[in-house]
């Protein structure tokens, strides 16, 4: 796993335009049965795939915050919500909060995540894989690609089972 990790950026850099097209195709004119499609594809990789072997997400990217994520983490810590947000968050330059640091804060040395039960949206709903109406996030695919040996192979299934 490590290894697939480590080749991973170039992997998705070797396939990018490839990718790039298929999902301009697939965009312009998405299957009937597209979301179907795609959460058996990705129920498919999460049967083989565990989290905890990789957690890359966390280790090279960090998620956005919403308000609701920060309240409901803040109150986890038994925080005030601006405390939380001074000790771990930033805005960026989407005025999104954003960790402070990456890798994750909250990621242990065996890759569990010390807020799981409360983590933000974005990271339960990562790599956003069976998300509805998937075309629509057709360029954070592209970008989680790169990071997510899960949606690397999802969506090299994807190609082989979706003809555009």
């Amino acid at each position: 796993m490590e290894n697939f990790i480590n080749n991973l950026p170039k992997l998705a850099k070797d396939k990018h335009n490839e990718n790039k097209k298929f999902f301009a195709k697939l965009k312009s004119k998405p299957p009937k049965n597209l979301d179907y499609v795609m959460q058996e594809l990705h129920d498919n990789e999460f049967n083989k795939t565990d989290c905890l072997e990789c957690a890359n997400c966390c280790k090279t990217t960090g998620p956005l915050f919403t308000d609701k994520d920060v309240e409901r983490i803040a109150k986890h810590f038994k925080m005030k919500t601006q405390q939380f947000i001074n000790q771990y968050l930033r805005l960026d330059e989407d005025n999104d909060y954003v960790l402070q640091t990456v890798p994750c804060t909250f990621l242990g040395a065996d890759n569990y995540c010390a807020i799981y039960d409360v983590r933000p949206k974005a990271c339960r709903e990562y790599p956003h894989t069976d998300r509805k109406k998937f075309q629509q996030i057709s360029n954070l695919t592209i970008k989680n690609v790169a990071i997510c040996p899960a949606a690397y192979n999802i969506v090299e299934e994807m190609k082989k089972r979706i003809k555009v």
